[in-house]
């Protein structure tokens, strides 16, 4: 299961990087929605891939800590998913006012 987390990560984070490269806004955009999500999963990974094992401790005695995953990554990803929704929505919105001053789609601004 981690291969397959490390490989969504890497395609997730090259394909951003590649779109982050492109010279239309658009393209732009979903770029760093695409490297932010690589980031998420990321993050999220970090929790450790344990399946139904609860975030939180139960009991007040001794309690063997390889069985819990890791709470604060799920925090952390919840936050930044509604932070880059946010931001994208900014962004759509620049990309929306600069289209109708410079008649055009591109990073620069100039065609070609």
């Amino acid at each position: 299961m981690e291969l397959v987390i490390a490989a969504a990560i890497g395609v997730l984070a090259g394909s951003g990087v590649w779109l982050i490269l492109r010279p239309r806004t658009y393209q732009l955009v979903i770029g760093l929605a695409l490297l932010s999500y690589a980031v998420n999963l990321f993050i999220f990974s970090m929790g450790r891939l344990r399946v139904n094992a609860p975030p939180v401790l139960e009991g007040s005695g001794a309690v063997d800590v390889t069985a819990y995953t890791d709470p604060l990554p799920q925090a952390l990803v919840l936050t930044a998913i509604v932070i880059s929704f946010a931001t994208t929505a900014l962004f759509l919105v620049v990309i929306i006012v600069a289209r109708g001053l410079t008649g055009t789609d591109h990073v620069d601004g100039k065609e070609g």
